[in-house]
């Protein structure tokens, strides 16, 4: 039997996000890095979980990863596709996702993230995919998770452009706008998870995964990032956990054309 490699960053980031989400939990998923832990979550310990995707896709269970919203895996694989409008209206405004799962391309210390553009807007340095429909998951689940690799290039002291907020200012600015559910409670990395502190929701991390210093996270981090009064080690991955990711992932490089398979 061939021995079970060590887990990478990458992977322990997808891992410990998955760990994240519970058994019947509805979840709404953002294209890209969230697609993963999604997944890998539905095929190990929350069999049950619900996948929702922009597109319409109701309790998706896509065999691969999806490319886009528009992906015919994911309406293939669904129990019923309803009509974009729907998926917002009534199950995400009406307050029927328990946990809306999005990534960026910056965040700051307040949980803001952006994804339109690098620079000033009206002449960026770099022009982003857009918002999608970030800005309403962000806004309206009950909850929110956060995946990105962490550098200072994407954790940054101010986002140069809120497309999603998270806690605005600080403080109670997000009750202040009368916004509904929690907003940003878990930022998974692949150095260390974040949580919003009491009072603040400034990010402070809680977890560090294993092998990760202090130091490590404070050379990729923005701002003088805080760190909780007991900060644990997140547990390394199981086998079981492991070889699903990879097996995962095998199968979407097979089915995108990027690996023979052999």
């Amino acid at each position: 039997m061939t021995e079970t490699l060590a887990a990478t960053t990458t992977e322990m980031m997808s891992i410990a996000s998955a760990r994240l989400l519970k058994d019947g939990q509805v979840c709404f998923v953002g294209i890209g890095l969230p697609s993963a832990p999604a997944n890998l979550a539905r095929l190990t310990q929350a069999p049950g979980v619900v996948l929702i995707y922009e597109s319409g896709p109701i309790g998706a269970m896509p065999t691969v990863l999806p490319l886009s919203i528009g992906d015919g895996e994911l309406a293939l694989t669904a129990d019923t596709v309803v009509s974009t409008p729907e998926i917002f209206r009534y199950w995400l405004q009406g307050n029927r996702i328990d946990i809306g799962f999005l990534g960026a391309a910056q965040i700051d210390r307040f949980a803001n993230l952006n994804t339109t553009v690098i620079g000033p807007y009206a002449k960026p340095k770099i022009r982003l995919p857009g918002a999608g429909g970030a800005p309403e998951i962000a806004s309206s689940a009950k909850e929110v998770f956060i995946i990105l690799r962490q550098s200072k290039r994407t954790f940054v002291n101010k986002v140069d452009f809120i497309t999603s907020i998270g806690f605005g200012d600080g403080g109670d600015h997000r009750a202040r706008l009368k916004l509904p559910g929690k907003g940003p409670t878990k930022v998974v990395t692949d150095l260390c998870i974040m949580e919003p502190a009491a009072g603040t929701n400034e990010l402070t991390v809680t977890h560090l995964h294993e092998g990760v210093t202090r130091e490590q996270v404070i050379e990729n981090t923005g701002w003088p990032v805080q760190f909780a009064d007991t900060v644990d080690t997140i547990a390394p991955a199981t086998e079981a956990e492991l070889n699903a990711l990879r097996e995962l992932q095998r199968r979407t490089m097979i089915a995108h054309g990027m690996d023979s398979g052999e």
